[in-house]
């Protein structure tokens, strides 16, 4: 982003980047406030500049859960959300499950508890130090640090509360949010189908493969993926009438105990992995009015882990009062269906660069998988031709003469 003349932001969490811990309050999934003092503090520097927020994977978490809380309120333009946990009860179920989960669990909690050991005269001051420093999952390092630092009664109300899936309902700025199939941390059966269909702001792209942050591109996994289509996405929202425009509202969140699943349309899974709305003709009339937020189906690379951040990036230049003026946030279309149409091909214009992107980047995988293929068949052959010859001869050397064997 910064090589294409944006001005970034990097926001560590709490505690990380070796900056010490000066107070008692540590960085957890649902801690939005230290995110909040920086989007105040930068909107408060640069008035007239548009921002834009990429959060990755507990801090794509964190940022679903910030837009949620602010609602109308933010002075985000618009977001992206890479490879969020959504729902945390579900994801830690996930990564108990089978072995390699659970290998991935243990990892991540020898980084936590390193983590702890970093800060561990306060931390120590506040929790049972053994208890964490036995931790050998990242469930029990929750029960042991972070429900007890961060004053929650149990894991699972911790999970509950802070699992960005319950915000969904209320997030107010275009937002883009990439997740992988394969995702050997964030499964897909945490990711909220329904709740991002209902809400008109949101686009969310699923990949089959990808794993967790990771989206290689090329034979030599230079590039990543999501880098691209996130640099699109922004440059196509910051061109189009729909970025979002801050405005006190009253927030009207979803808890964890009502769902919004009951009141969008419901989801059908297509044979080529496209997932498409089916129309509900007992759903609310006014529903109908809103415009479709579209999914992309986006293909990419293997699997990684990367540590978790916060990009919020300025556009480089403030806008003068008379560009702002002419900068407006996208409303519900009323009135007839004329204008409900219109207002959709708006969406569709906004939104055709990136599948444009999107579609030139999946060709470009294509033809570097057959690439791969390829060399693997040529520089495999004469391994595989002297292997075949040996089993062959084997095979006949009852039906063969004598003589061409000793050939």
């Amino acid at each position: 982003m910064a090589s294409k003349g944006w001005n970034v932001v990097v926001s560590n969490h709490r505690g990380l980047g070796g900056i010490s811990i000066t107070s008692d309050c540590f960085y957890n999934a649902g801690w939005t406030e230290d995110f909040r003092e920086i989007v105040n503090y930068l909107h408060q520097k640069y008035p007239q500049a548009p921002l834009f927020a990429v959060g990755t994977s507990i801090g794509a978490n964190v940022l679903v859960k910030y837009l949620g809380e602010e609602g109308e309120g933010t002075p985000l333009a618009g977001a992206v959300s890479i490879c969020s946990p959504w729902d945390l009860v579900v994801t830690n179920r996930f990564i108990q499950r089978k072995l390699v989960q659970r290998c991935y669990d243990k990892a991540l909690a020898i980084g936590l508890k390193g983590y702890a050991k970093l800060h561990q005269p306060v931390l120590a001051r506040l929790a049972n130090w053994e208890d964490i420093r036995k931790s050998r999952s990242i469930r029990e390092f929750d029960r042991h640090a972070t429900c007890v630092v961060a004053k929650y009664e149990t894991v699972d109300t911790f999970y509950r509360r802070c699992s960005s899936a319950n915000y969904i309902g209320n997030v107010s700025v275009p937002l883009l949010c990439i997740s992988a199939l394969d995702d050997p941390l964030c499964t897909k059966e945490a990711i909220p189908w329904d709740e991002c269909r209902a809400n008109k702001n949101i686009v969310l792209a699923t990949t089959h493969n990808g794993g967790h942050l990771a989206f290689f591109q090329g034979l030599t996994a230079g590039k990543l993926w999501w880098v691209g289509a996130v640099s699109e996405f922004l440059l196509a929202l910051h061109d189009s009438p729909y970025m979002h425009r801050q405005k006190a509202q009253e927030h009207n969140l979803h808890t964890s105990l009502e769902s919004s699943i009951d009141k969008s349309p419901y989801v059908n899974f297509m044979e080529d992995g496209m997932v498409t709305a089916v129309t509900n003709d007992d759903a609310n009339n006014s529903d109908s009015d809103n415009p479709i937020s579209n999914e992309m189906e986006l293909r990419s690379g293997k699997v990684d882990v990367q540590q978790n951040e916060i990009a919020t990036e300025v556009q480089n230049g403030c806008c003068g009062d008379s560009s702002q003026e002419d900068v407006t946030s996208a409303q519900d279309p009323v009135g007839s269906p004329e204008q409900a149409e219109e207002s959709t091909d708006k969406i569709q214009d906004v939104i055709a660069p990136v599948k444009k992107s999107i579609n030139q980047l999946t060709r470009s995988q294509g033809r570097t998988v057959w690439l791969l293929a390829y060399i693997a068949l040529v520089t495999s052959w004469p391994l595989l031709g002297t292997l075949g010859f040996i089993f062959f001869r084997k095979k006949l050397r009852n039906s063969l003469p004598a003589k061409w064997l000793r050939n």
